[in-house]
C-alpha cells in the first residue's frame, strides 16, 4: 500500500470507530426501543460494509459483540432478536 492508501484506510477506520462509539452511546443513553436499537446496529453494519466491502466477518467478530453487550445491558435481555448471527 502506498502512503496515501494507508492514510485513506486509517481515515475510514477512524470514521467507523466514531460511528460505532456514537451509536453505542445513543443506545445506552437515548430512549430507544429494542427495535430502534437493532435497526441502528443494522444501519451501522451497512455503513461499515460501504467503507470496507467484503468485511462482513470482521464486523461480526469485532463490533457485533459490543453492540450485543450494550443492548443486553440496556434491555436486560439474553437474546436481541435480529442481532444474533
Amino acid at each position: 500500500m502506498e502512503n496515501q492508501d494507508i492514510k485513506e484506510e486509517n481515515r475510514r477506520i477512524r470514521f467507523l470507530r466514531f460511528l460505532v462509539d456514537l451509536s453505542i452511546r445513543s443506545i445506552q443513553q437515548d430512549d430507544l426501543t429494542l427495535e430502534e436499537a437493532s435497526k441502528m446496529v443494522e444501519e451501522i453494519e451497512k455503513a461499515a460494509l460501504n467503507l470496507f466491502p467484503g468485511k462482513e466477518l470482521a464486523f461480526k467478530l469485532i463490533y457485533r459483540p459490543r453492540f450485543q453487550r450494550t443492548i443486553n445491558a440496556k434491555f436486560e435481555t439474553i437474546s436481541c432478536g435480529g442481532l444474533s448471527s
